[in-house]
């Protein structure tokens, strides 16, 4: 629809989801933000999607929250209050999600960008945490950003406000990489990731964000029982069965 600021299309168990708000510099609209969920709901319900791509028109990728409709409006009526759900779909997604970075990333457009599992950037790419700055506080993307940055570089960034370079922000966890060509990096990882059996991939993302007990005994027992159901289950099984016949799984999309 041409009135839509968010696109949606599967091609090859790939659904690339594309902001496509650049009057604004894709900032995150009442508008925007549904359309959004709506896809992340559609790409985590389909069973022919493997990976999503989340990318954007316009020269910046997402500037934040849409100050415009953010003025006047009371705490309780502020478009923030809807974003923890859509972080929390990049989070917790069963597919591996892909931002795609061609510009600047701002505030809540870092928070995306660190929900994501993979995040590649332009080399000329560029990011700040803005917030103090016009007197907010990057609350909500904390959630998201921190388990990424290193503690003293996210002191730093988030008090600062200091705008910093795609090759800063790989060196402090918060993109996989920056490139001149991100078409084929993304492809890269894309390529990738579509190895990898649907389910296990699901188990193995929610495994990664588990908080871990101290007690060591108890964390073997609780992933021995988890590497056991997928080693006897029918993906394991497939696998190894593949991989004594040289073939490929079949999970994998067809060339």
């Amino acid at each position: 629809m041409a009135d839509e600021l968010v696109h949606y299309e599967v091609q090859r168990g790939i659904a690339t989801i594309t902001l496509d708000s650049p009057h604004n510099r894709n900032a995150l609209s009442s508008q925007l933000r549904r359309e959004l969920k709506e896809h992340l709901t559609s790409a985590a319900s389909d069973d022919q999607v493997r990976v999503v791509v989340l990318t954007h028109t316009g020269s910046v990728f997402c500037s934040g929250m849409d100050l415009k409709e953010a003025a006047g409006a009371s705490a309780g009526d502020q478009g923030v209050n809807e974003f923890p759900a859509i972080l929390e779909q990049l989070w917790t997604s069963p597919k591996p999600v892909v931002a795609a970075l061609k510009g600047p990333a701002r505030a809540g457009g870092v928070g995306i960008v660190a929900a994501c599992d993979i995040s590649i950037a332009a080399t000329a790419a560029t990011f700040a945490f803005s917030e103090v700055r016009i007197g907010v506080v990057p609350a909500v993307i904390s959630v998201t950003v921190l388990p990424r940055l290193l503690p003293r570089q996210a002191h730093e960034l988030f008090l600062t406000g200091e705008t910093f370079d795609a090759r800063r922000a790989v060196e402090i966890g918060l993109l996989n990489s920056a490139t001149d060509d991100v078409d084929a990096e993304v492809r890269r990882y894309t390529d990738m990731l579509a190895l990898g059996a649907p389910n296990a991939l699901a188990a193995t993302k929610e495994m990664l964000q588990q908080e871990r007990s101290t007690n060591l005994g108890e964390v073997f027992a609780d992933l021995l029982k988890l590497s056991a159901q997928h080693f006897g289950g029918p993906e394991g099984q497939e696998g190894i069965a593949a991989f004594k016949e040289k073939r490929k799984p079949s999970w994998v999309p067809a060339d």
